[in-house]
């Protein structure tokens, strides 16, 4: 009889657990918690390039990736300063609507390595 009673109260806590959970309705007018999307930023790339046409509001730039030749063209977020056809340049933007927006130009200057004769001869050597 004991037995029977506990399974009895174990029936009815857990029927009227699942009758109070399936009165609360989630109404999809009020969140739990409000969302926030205004922290939401863009992505900031960089593209490295040479300068192919430039004006106050676009520049395009050639670029190569993995061997293949790539045409880049940003609108300016303001204009450019010091930057000619030719110059080799880093721009780093952001993707708004489909356009790339550049936040910054600047020009690269490739540092080459010298060779002393010495070390050259060393290395010779060492074949």
């Amino acid at each position: 009889m004991k037995k029977a009673l506990w399974y009895l109260v174990g029936a009815i806590f857990i029927l009227s657990t699942l009758a109070f959970a399936a009165d609360k309705t989630a109404s999809p007018d009020k969140q739990p918690y409000p969302i926030k999307t205004n922290n939401i930023r863009a992505a900031r790339m960089h593209a490295t390039g040479k300068v192919v046409e430039i004006s106050n509001e676009a520049v395009k730039i050639e670029r190569t990736v993995k061997g293949d030749i790539e045409n880049m063209e940003f609108a300016l977020e303001k204009p450019a300063v010091n930057i000619a056809v030719n110059d080799s340049v880093k721009i780093d933007y952001t993707e708004k609507d489909g356009k790339l927006i550049a936040s910054r130009v600047a020009k690269v200057t490739f540092k080459k390595k010298e060779i002393k004769p010495s070390d050259a001869k060393s290395a010779s050597d060492k074949k």
